[in-house]
This record gives C-alpha cells, sequence and structure tokens, in this order.
C-alpha cells in the first residue's frame, strides 16, 4: 500500500473513529472517488464539499486532535469567536439537527475551581431568563473535562459589525433597537438580574432585525479571573470607571442604563461617545466620561425628544438618571410614538410628558382606569397594590413618581393611613399626594394630613377632573382630550 493511499485512509478511519461522519455516508465518498488510492486532500475536499465535515474540523483532524469535536450531545461546527474568557462555537444537536451556540470556559480557566463555579452558577442564573430580547440559554454543563452553555445560535451580526457596516443608523432604527436592548433589561431587572458588560459586540441583530442581548451576568464571572494588580477586571473597567466617577458603589444598578444609552448615542452618530481605549488608567479616568460631545454637536438636527432620551440615560448625575430600565423603555416607546404622531396628538401626550404617578390601590378595574385615562396623556403609570410596599418604595427612592395616588375606597385605613405617613417622612413629605375616598367614607377627610400638595378628591370622579387635579398639584398645562 503506498503512502498516499495509507493517509487517507488513516484521515478517514480517524473521521469515522470521532463518529463524525457515518460509515455510510463514508461508503458513499469512497464510491464517488472510485479508489481509495487518493491523497487525504481529495478526500477531505469531497467531504467538505457534501458538507459531511466543515473547514474547521478537517484543520484539526488535519493536526491529529482528537478532542474539541464534541461537547455533551453537540457536535462543533466552527469557530464563531474568542475571548479571554471564553470560545463560542456553533454546533448542531447529533439526533436532532437543532443548530446552536456554545459558550466554552477556556481551559485554563476550568481548573480554577471558583471560576468553574461562578460560571455555572451566572449560567444558570441566565437560563431564567426568557424573553425575545436576551438570547435564551438552554444548557449549562460542568464536568472534569469542560464547561459550556448551549444557546439560541442568532443567524446574523452583532450591533458593533451592524455600525460598522452601516456607518450609523437612522432615527427609527436606533430607537427600535435601543428599545429592545431596554426591554431586555428591565425584563430581566424583574429578576434582580443586572447585565454589567453592555456594549454593542454584546448585541446580535438577528435575521429578522430584532436585538438580542447576550451574556447576562457573565461580567461577574470575568470578576473572578482577574490577574492585574489593581483588581479591576477589564471586562468591567468601563463600569468601575463609570462608578468611580459618580461615586455610587460597585454594581449600581443604573450603570447598565448609561451604557445603554452609550450605544444609542453610538448609533445616532455613529462615534463612540466614550474614547475607545486598550489604556487602563484611561478607561478609569474621570476625565473619559467628562468631555462627552455633546450629542447635538455630532447630529445637530436629531429630534429634540430623541436627544432628551439620550441625555437622561447618560446623566453623570445618577439621581437624575433613569432609575430604572423600565422607566428608560417607557420613554423609548413614548419617544417612537410620537417619532410618528400628529401635531395635534402630541400636544395631548405633552401633558403628563416626563410625569410618573403612582396608583396605590387593590382595585384591579379602577387601576386600569387610571393606567388607560393617564397613559392617554402620556404619564407613566406605577401600580402598587400594597400601602405600605408603595411607602418603602417611595422613601428609598424619592423620584419613583411625581405624585402618588392612595385609594381609600379599596384600601380602607390603611389607605389613610399610609397617606398620613407619606406626609411626615422626610423623603416624601413635598411630594404630591391624593387621598381617594368612597362618599360613604367622607369622615376621613378630618383624620387626613392635608396641605397645598396633599388633597383629598371624592368619588365618583371624572378622569377629566382627575387630570385637571393633577395638574394643579403639578404645575403642569392642560390639553384638549
Amino acid at each position: 500500500m503506498s503512502m498516499v493511499e495509507k493517509s487517507a485512509e488513516e484521515f478517514a478511519h480517524r473521521v469515522f473513529d470521532l463518529n463524525l461522519v457515518s460509515q455510510r455516508d463514508m461508503n458513499s465518498v469512497w464510491a464517488e472517488l472510485g479508489s481509495r488510492n487518493v491523497a487525504a486532500e481529495e478526500l477531505q475536499r469531497v467531504l467538505l464539499r457534501r458538507e459531511l465535515l466543515t473547514n474547521y474540523q478537517v484543520d484539526r483532524l488535519a493536526r491529529g486532535e482528537r478532542t474539541g469535536f464534541f461537547y455533551g450531545d453537540y457536535k462543533v461546527l466552527y469557530l464563531v469567536g474568542a475571548g479571554s474568557f471564553a470560545r463560542v462555537y456553533r454546533a448542531v444537536h447529533k439526533e436532532t439537527g437543532k443548530v446552536v451556540a456554545l459558550k466554552v470556559l477556556r481551559k485554563r480557566f476550568s481548573e480554577d475551581p471558583s471560576v468553574c463555579e461562578q460560571f455555572i452558577r451566572e449560567g444558570e442564573m441566565g437560563a431564567k431568563l426568557r424573553h425575545p430580547n436576551i438570547v435564551p440559554i438552554y444548557e449549562v454543563t460542568a464536568n472534569r473535562r469542560s464547561h459550556y452553555m448551549v444557546m439560541d445560535f442568532i443567524e446574523g451580526r452583532d450591533l458593533r459589525e451592524f455600525i460598522r457596516i452601516r456607518k450609523k443608523l437612522s432615527v427609527d432604527e436606533a430607537l427600535k433597537f435601543s428599545t429592545d436592548v431596554a426591554a431586555g433589561l428591565a425584563y430581566a431587572a424583574e429578576f434582580g438580574i443586572r447585565h454589567r458588560d453592555l456594549k454593542l459586540s454584546n448585541v446580535l441583530m438577528s435575521s429578522s432585525g430584532r436585538a438580542q442581548l447576550v451574556d447576562f451576568g457573565l461580567a461577574a464571572v470575568s470578576g473572578e479571573i482577574d490577574d492585574e494588580s489593581d483588581g479591576v477586571n477589564p471586562r468591567t473597567i468601563d463600569y468601575a470607571g463609570l462608578e468611580r466617577t459618580t461615586g455610587v458603589r460597585k454594581d449600581d444598578p443604573r450603570s447598565d442604563i448609561y451604557f445603554a444609552g452609550c450605544m444609542f448615542y453610538h448609533m445616532l452618530t455613529g462615534k463612540p461617545p466614550l474614547v475607545e481605549t486598550k489604556d487602563r488608567s484611561q478607561r478609569l479616568s474621570k476625565t473619559r466620561f467628562e468631555q462627552i460631545p455633546p450629542i447635538t454637536d455630532l447630529e445637530p438636527d436629531l429630534p429634540r425628544r430623541v436627544v432628551q432620551v439620550v441625555k437622561k440615560a447618560m446623566e453623570l448625575n445618577v439621581k437624575r438618571r433613569y432609575q430604572s430600565p423600565a422607566e428608560y423603555l417607557a420613554d423609548l416607546q413614548l419617544c417612537a410614538k410620537r417619532m410618528h404622531t400628529s401635531d395635534a396628538e402630541l400636544a395631548i401626550l405633552e401633558e403628563g410628558a416626563n410625569r410618573a404617578v403612582m396608583i396605590v390601590d387593590s382595585n384591579i378595574e379602577m387601576q386600569d382606569v387610571f393606567r388607560k385615562g393617564l397613559k392617554k396623556v402620556g404619564y407613566r403609570v406605577l401600580v402598587v397594590s400594597d400601602a405600605s410596599r408603595a411607602i418603602d418604595r417611595c422613601n428609598t427612592n424619592e423620584t419613583v413618581a411625581d405624585c402618588v395616588v392612595f385609594g381609600c375606597h379599596s384600601l380602607g385605613r390603611s389607605g389613610l393611613e399610609a397617606f398620613n405617613k407619606f406626609a411626615e417622612l422626610d423623603a416624601t413629605k413635598n411630594t404630591p399626594a391624593v387621598l381617594l375616598l368612597a362618599e360613604k367614607q367622607a369622615a376621613l377627610a378630618s383624620k387626613a394630613s392635608l396641605g397645598e400638595k396633599r388633597v383629598v378628591a371624592k368619588l365618583p370622579l371624572k378622569m377629566k377632573e382627575f387630570r385637571g387635579l393633577l395638574r394643579r398639584l403639578l404645575g403642569t398645562q392642560a390639553q384638549d382630550a
């Protein structure tokens, strides 16, 4: 037997032994070739043309590799991307043929028990998230040889590559993708999960035009693998720089909103707001965050409302920044709605613009009445069923609402007690409040702690009348509706 013949057959045996190609398919390939007395390269060309092997698999086989072809029930097709922390592969399930993405922890980290434990914990946390704007994690696996996650494979490119090709996006596109990002963040926040590594490359663009977030919570994993002297991890260094600049604690939930705003800015202008550098001291520098060019310097014709949303998301004064992803999402959605609304309709929406009203009421029908009636004129409406919970929320975040409505008609005496406590607390005593009383509760008005900004309203009450009351308390102008 010649050396050429032997090398081709050896390659075929290796392919078969590793279970990459079935015996039936291999026999079919030999039949096409008409002989086994061929070069290994010729055999490889046929296997590639028939899509029985990929270039990635052929290259590994040619190097004599015997591992890295399978992870559990998934066969690796090719490498999609690699970072210092993990590699991502396109793979296919051996039985079902389902295409997935595999995120595999690099070997040097898989030998560190603390990193592995954190990787699995964060992966399992991310696996709880099921939302159209978050790439789902289906499985998280750890064994002696490898640690990996099985995720949905998104046919498309990431947002960084998308912008590199497009240069900058239209206002409508930027609004849509920013809304997608905010929706994913808001959903995750309901589970107490933050991203902590928001950047363009962690937003994947599906073939249907939907933006989806990846790597939720994985920045916390990389915090375990910092080998730099100052203890600041490269994947979270921008967050550390922001939080040092703004004087907030590490892991502040509003930091994600700032970097979501940075992405919005980049989409609209085609330029990153923060100077891009690999120098750690520059990335941690306060001036990097303070010397961002105003977005209107780059794009002077942007709609005023869009500019306002970007500015608020990127506020260095954290009390003036959006306080939650849900608040950011609501403004993005309102902004998108206004982009395609007539002047007359806009005038109505302006009445409650940038105003939030908290409805404290356990009656679901009444909640819906307020939600529908106030949203119609631009208010953001927060609904809380429990009076003590509402007080706690306002006491810990005094900017959560511009006015609080206590529905005594459904809450009874607890509503009155909460209204009076609201008047006593330093954090809430200057916030306008309304005590809603049913007709039979009129006597309770004498026990309420009233003032210029704390008033009683008696049911039944028309929405137009209630809006007038809100305008008086908040000092806003009337609009026709």
